[in-house]
Parts: structure tokens; C-alpha cells; sequence
């Protein structure tokens, strides 16, 4: 009798498995590694003075080489007392108020031309940022020409139209009601074109499907501006604005350079007055002092402009 035997079955294929994912959990540190040269430079240049300047701030720290000594709150006190110091902080607000709002409003009105300027906006765009990038070194030695009793472009020209006296020339400088001035009108030719860029940026992300339909509506340009514009704007102005009060109490260079401080001290500013302390009395000590009280300005002033474009958004 033959016996019939089954043919064994086939093994079934293998499932190839799928891929593991990565386990969120894992931490990798080589990210780390990127961030290292960026993190020392910071800690070192920027973390490492700050403390160290807030140390010192309680000493009577010198750049005449004798060991410091720990006087604790005398230095804070005195800065708080020193006339000098007020008058400096004072000439540094009255700066703040008269460069901030032509920043602010020339640069709206600057990005709003040049946003309808299509055939030549890009010169324009050019023309108004490329002081920004020369060094201030270079800025104030043209200003200082311009400037000039005899022989500056400005008088020259305003004794072309009759408003000057040349017998009589105004001496822009050198005088305590016009030396302000002029540093101002240096800064604001300077700076001008920073602002300008970030408020150009944010009217070209604005949809124009929303003045079309406003014109659609019958709104004409000038009632677009007031009422679309510059309120999807107040963003931008928030930060400018911001941005403008802290580099406005922070000013030195171009002062520094223009006028020295004079005349008699109309505009000796903050840094001005710390770097005098510092540099020139050799009290490192107390100029650390000061300098912390200018940062704490600096700081209340910008919480309270952010509370208060954050409260309007609200």
C-alpha cells in the first residue's frame, strides 16, 4: 500500500519590522557643542562684567592700582546725592524727548512714501538707510564740518536766504540753547534709517487685499493711513519706540565727539558723567554705581512703554 505524505508548508515570508522611532525622552547633546562658543563669549564678555561691575559697586574699586575695599551702599549713596549726576541724567531725558518723536514719526513717514514709490524705491530705501551704516566717528566729523561759524555748509546757506547775519554768524556748538540742538538734528539724520527699515518690513506684510477692499468702500489714502495702516502698525511702533528710548538714554558717542560735554555741561549726559568718574577720577567704584543707576532707568522705562502698548492692544 502506498502511503501519500503532504509536502510541508511553506514558511511564511518574514514582516519586515518598522523602523523604530526615536524616543523623545532621549536628550542629544550635540546641539550643545554649536551653542558652546556663542555661550563662553557671552558669559565671559557680558555675564562675567555685569556681576562684577555690581561688586564693585560696593567698593571703592580704583584704576590706581590699591586693593579695593568693601564701603557697601556709600558708593549708591552718593550717586543718588551727586548734583552732577542729576544734571547729567537730566540733559540725558531732555535728549530722549527731543530726538524720539522725529525718530518715530519721520520714519512712518519715510516707509509710507516709499512703500507707494515702486520705480524708485529702491534708491530710496538705500538713500535713507545708508547712514546708519557709516561709523559714527565719520558721521560727526561731517556734522562738525556742516556746523563750522564760518565757513559750515548750514550758515552758509541760511546767509544765502537772509536768515543769518554774517557779520554775526551762529555758533552751533559752542552755544548752550543750540549745542543740544545740533547733536539731535546729527542723530536723527544718523539713526533715521533703522527705524525706517523695520516700519517698511512691516508695511509689506500687510495684505493688500485689505485696502482693496477699503478703496472698494470708497476710503481714499488718507483714511486707509489713519485707519488701517497705522493701527495694524502699532506693533512696530511699540518695539521702535522701545528700542529708540533705550539707545536715546544710552546716548555718548556723537556727544561725546560734537561737544565734549560742553558747553558748561549742557550736554554732559550719563554715560558721559560715568566714563568722567571712571576713566578720569579713576573711581571705577562709583562709576559702576552710577551705571546701575542708569540701567535701573533704563529698565523701569521699558517695562512701563511695553505695559502700556500691551495694554493698548488689549
Amino acid at each position: 500500500m502506498t502511503v501519500k505524505t503532504e509536502a510541508p508548508a511553506a514558511a511564511p515570508a518574514a514582516v519586515p519590522r518598522p523602523p523604530t522611532a526615536p524616543n523623545p525622552k532621549r536628550r542629544s547633546w550635540t546641539g550643545l557643542w554649536f551653542v558652546l562658543p556663542f555661550a563662553a563669549f557671552y558669559a565671559l564678555f557680558l555675564v562675567y562684567p555685569t556681576f562684577l561691575g555690581l561688586f564693585y559697586s560696593f567698593t571703592d574699586k580704583s584704576l590706581t592700582g590699591r586693593p579695593a575695599s568693601w564701603v557697601g551702599l556709600d558708593n549708591w549713596a552718593e550717586a543718588l546725592g551727586d548734583e552732577r549726576a542729576w544734571d547729567a541724567l537730566w540733559n540725558t531725558a531732555v535728549f530722549t524727548l527731543y530726538s524720539t518723536p522725529p525718530l518715530v514719526v519721520l520714519a512712518i513717514v519715510l516707509a509710507l512714501l516709499v512703500n507707494r514709490a515702486r520705480r524708485i524705491g529702491w534708491f530710496l530705501r538705500m538713500a535713507f538707510f545708508a547712514p546708519f551704516v557709516v561709523p559714527v566717528s565719520v558721521v560727526t566729523m561731517i556734522w562738525i564740518w556742516i556746523y563750522q561759524p564760518t565757513g559750515g555748509l548750514l550758515n552758509h546757506y541760511l546767509q544765502l536766504l537772509g536768515l543769518q547775519d554774517p557779520a554775526a554768524p551762529t555758533i552751533w556748538l559752542q552755544g548752550e540753547t543750540t549745542a543740544m540742538w545740533s547733536v539731535v538734528i546729527t542723530t536723527v539724520w544718523w539713526t533715521l534709517g533703522f527705524n525706517f527699515l523695520l516700519y517698511l518690513a512691516a508695511l509689506q506684510t500687510i495684505d493688500p487685499n485689505v485696502y482693496e477692499a477699503a478703496s472698494i468702500d470708497g476710503a481714499g489714502w488718507w483714511r486707509q493711513t489713519a485707519h488701517l495702516t497705522l493701527p495694524l502698525l502699532k506693533r512696530t511702533t511699540g518695539l521702535v519706540v522701545v528700542l529708540q528710548l533705550i539707545a536715546s538714554l544710552r546716548i555718548f558717542d556723537q556727544m561725546y565727539l560734537m561737544t565734549a560735554g560742553g558747553p558748561n555741561r549742557a550736554t554732559e549726559v550719563a554715560i558721559h558723567y560715568i566714563y568722567i568718574a571712571g576713566f578720569e577720577g579713576y573711581r571705577i567704584g562709583y562709576a559702576s554705581a552710577l551705571s546701575y543707576v542708569l540701567f535701573v532707568l533704563i529698565l523701569v522705562v521699558s517695562i512701563v512703554q511695553f505695559r502700556l502698548f500691551s495694554r493698548k492692544e488689549a
